[in-house]
């Protein structure tokens, strides 16, 4: 075999495509969509080389179309799950030592896969399973994802090459192994590219993997495991499974082999899942990595120095894009009252100017919600803020899922700061705005720091440099990712590492070489050239 010290090839982040009328690419994309709106799937379990279709199934609907069906997923029994781990464990004997340059090949192929073939595919899947905008699915699905993995082959290239200090009595090294037994990956609906980065993130280092896709996203799961395969990951390696998550998550937690657990979804459901590490950590064989990254109740806070026609883009961007189920998404702000008639007249001229429907018409810039939960959860919400006497809604506030889960964009206007709209993470296109006299601006700050259990992402809007460095300092902790005078949401691979702290997760820093060391359990080797040959020292004379 050939030996070599191997350089990679330079990340850079895959180019935006603007999909402009006429163009190819645009073309193309709804080419895929008509086919794969018009084709239904049968979507198995992948265990191993087996595909399982276990009989019991569940159908696969658009959100902004929930009647079509556009596919049909098989549910696992605990027995799967089980084979799932045992072939995991049995796929890791090759795998783990498999060199590291050929383990990269296979995701900078997966890359390019995407980048070229399945393009269109993939982002044509997101806009129909997730009901994205051609944008929202061409920032996540293709660029994000692409990113995701050429990246993380850079850095797992520069972790190998970092090594301890030696000398001429002794060669020191320090070699990163994947971790010993299996990890358990589990994915959120909302970005394509999460669902795929986090299985593949641990998988790149050596692990072998479990997967649970969210069940609002198995469709363009779907295209991310062909991907994988066509790309040479090895069978077993990244095990797919869908089902009760209660009964998958609980026999994952069960086995002595769980070495840890790569997550991204709700607080609530990964504090359940921390306790049932917890409880069962006398049964591990070791301590299981625990990597969350949760919710957010993310803000903007905009300074009487602030442009308006700024601020109004961050709100309106960072909050309704993608219906504002993100993470990230912008859901409290905090004006001035110097600037807020300004800020009210924009607002008024920019929501009201959107148009809401299915994301193949790509005049739209408003689709569905998830699903009927969320759809209901947002309705509720917003039917409390019109009952309330110290809330306003003043843009929005209609919904209706007789065809799709459509919510209006909605802005809530509150006299309360703790208003429940600015504390509560709804996950959805709905934004809660609280005006603050000029003069209490570092009052404010305080209140924004001290108003939501995150601290996820966060953003200031100010022309005054003495205002921006008071923010930064007093909302240190308030936010993982803190923008200035930008949208608190849109981080970029290798150019803003994501993550928050709090509730909001563990900050592992996805797209970062900080992920990918979470995955690796170092051994450092001390090799003595010559070796003493007696106990005594020159001290003892």
């Amino acid at each position: 075999m050939t030996k070599g010290f191997f350089n990679v090839p330079k990340a850079v982040n895959e180019p935006v495509k603007a999909y402009a009328p006429g163009s190819v690419e645009r073309e193309r994309v709804l080419a895929a969509y008509k086919e794969m709106w018009n084709t239904q799937i049968d979507v198995p379990l992948y265990i191993g080389a087996e595909e399982i279709r276990t009989g019991n199934t569940r159908t696969m609907s658009a959100p902004h179309d929930h009647q079509h069906i556009v596919g049909t997923y098989h549910l696992a029994e605990k027995k799967h799950i089980d084979q799932a781990i045992a072939t995991a464990l049995e796929a890791r004997k090759k795998w783990a030592a498999m060199s590291w340059e050929n383990r990269a090949a296979i995701f900078l192929k997966a890359a390019e896969l995407i980048a070229g073939p399945y393009r269109a595919k993939i982002n044509a899947a997101t806009m129909i399973a997730q009901s994205k905008t051609i944008h929202q699915a061409e920032i996540d699905a293709s660029c994000e994802l692409i990113d995701f993995l050429r990246f993380n082959v850079e850095y797992m290239a520069q972790i190998y090459k970092e090594q301890p200090q030696s000398d001429s009595s002794t060669w020191n090294r320090v070699e990163h192994r994947p971790l010993e037994g299996f990890v358990y990956a589990i994915t959120p609906f909302n970005f394509t590219a999460i669902a795929a980065n986090l299985p593949a993130s641990a998988a790149m280092m050596g692990n072998v993997v479990v997967w649970k896709p969210s069940d609002s996203q198995i469709f363009s799961a779907k295209v991310i495991i062909d991907i994988f395969k066509e790309a040479g990951v090895p069978d077993g390696v990244i095990n797919v499974v869908y089902g009760d998550p209660i009964m998958i998550t609980e026999t994952v937690l069960a086995s002595p082999d769980f070495a840890g657990v790569h997550f991204t979804g709700s607080t609530h459901v990964f504090k359940d899942i921390w306790a049932k590490i917890g409880a069962n950590i006398h049964s591990y064989k070791t301590y299981p990595r625990i990597v969350g990254e949760t919710g957010g109740k993310d803000f903007i806070i905009a300074h009487p120095s602030a442009n308006v026609k700024q601020v109004v883009t961050g709100i309106t961007r960072g909050a309704f894009e993608f219906q504002g189920q993100k993470c990230s998404a912008a859901s409290r702000v905090y004006i001035p009252q110097s600037l807020w008639p300004a800020v009210k007249n924009q607002l008024e001229i920019d929501v009201n100017s959107m148009k809401m429907g299915s994301p193949e018409d790509m005049s739209n810039f408003i689709t569905a919600v998830i699903h009927e939960g969320s759809f209901d959860k947002l309705a509720s919400y917003i039917d409390q803020a019109k009952k309330d006497a110290d809330a306003e809604i003043i843009l929005g506030g209609n919904y209706d899922k007789s065809k799709g889960y459509f919510i209006e964009p909605t802005v809530i206007v509150t006299t309360n700061p703790k208003y429940t709209t600015m504390e509560t993470e709804l996950f959805g296109p709905v934004v809660t705005i609280y005006v603050y006299e000029d003069a209490k601006w570092s009052e404010t700050l305080e209140l924004v720091d001290a108003t939501s259990e995150y601290a996820l992402t966060g953003a200031v809007f100010s022309q005054c440099r003495y205002a921006v460095e008071e923010a930064v300092i007093a909302l240190q902790n308030a936010a993982g990712n803190f923008y200035i005078n930008d949208k608190p949401t849109g981080a970029v691979v290798g150019n803003q590492p994501f993550g928050g702290a709090r509730a909001s997760g563990t900050n592992d820093k996805a797209g970062s070489m900080l992920n990918l060391l979470r995955w690796v359990s170092p051994r450092t080797i001390k090799e003595t050239f010559v070796t003493p040959e007696h106990y005594s020292y020159p001290f003892l004379g």
